[in-house]
């Protein structure tokens, strides 16, 4: 793989991890040097303004970026082209409604505050979808195990006899 590829990758994929799995919005990603034959970048050539945030990142997601930039790389050219389209797509939808919302609260804003009242309203847009994400998995776990035990002990009556690996329920001892 050449080292602009690369390059372009690890910026795509520093980006999803940025942002909870989807791409920064209006942030510019990390840019690196080259490694002197080496297939990577070393630790401490990351420059730009991304630098600060991706060393602020913690180990999950430092982690999680890593698993998408292996991802990114197994993806064939037509994969990496539509999820592109895709997040040029989720990119104009959000700003549609950053503007819709500015239209909403009725504010006249110059140009920077503009551009300033649209980054928050995204921050706080990824911040809130984050802690949505996050409240589902949290239920999800919860009921899991009823649903696990309901699927149990609905199919068990299906079965000849109970596998060697799963014991049938104790009857209570009087």
């Amino acid at each position: 793989m050449g080292r602009r590829q690369f390059i372009v990758v690890s910026a795509i994929a520093f980006s999803l991890v940025i942002t909870g799995s989807t791409f920064a919005q209006g942030q510019q990603a990390p840019r690196f040097r080259g490694g002197g034959g080496r297939s990577g970048p070393r630790h401490n050539e990351i420059r730009g303004p991304g630098r600060e945030r991706f060393f602020q990142l913690s180990p999950e997601e430092r982690q999680a970026f890593q698993r998408n930039a292996e991802r990114w790389l197994k993806m064939s050219p037509e994969q990496q082209k539509i999820l592109r389209e895709r997040e040029m797509q989720r990119r104009r939808q959000m700003k549609m409604e950053a503007d819709a919302a500015l239209r909403q609260s009725g504010l006249r804003l110059d140009q920077n505050a503009r551009d300033q009242f649209e980054a928050r309203y995204l921050q706080e847009r990824r911040r809130i979808e984050r802690e949505l994400r996050q409240e589902v998995e949290s239920k999800r776990q919860q009921q899991l195990p009823q649903l696990n035990e309901r699927l149990r002990s609905e199919f068990q009556s299906h079965q000849g006899s109970p596998p060697a690996s799963v014991s049938p329920p104790a009857s209570p001892k009087k």
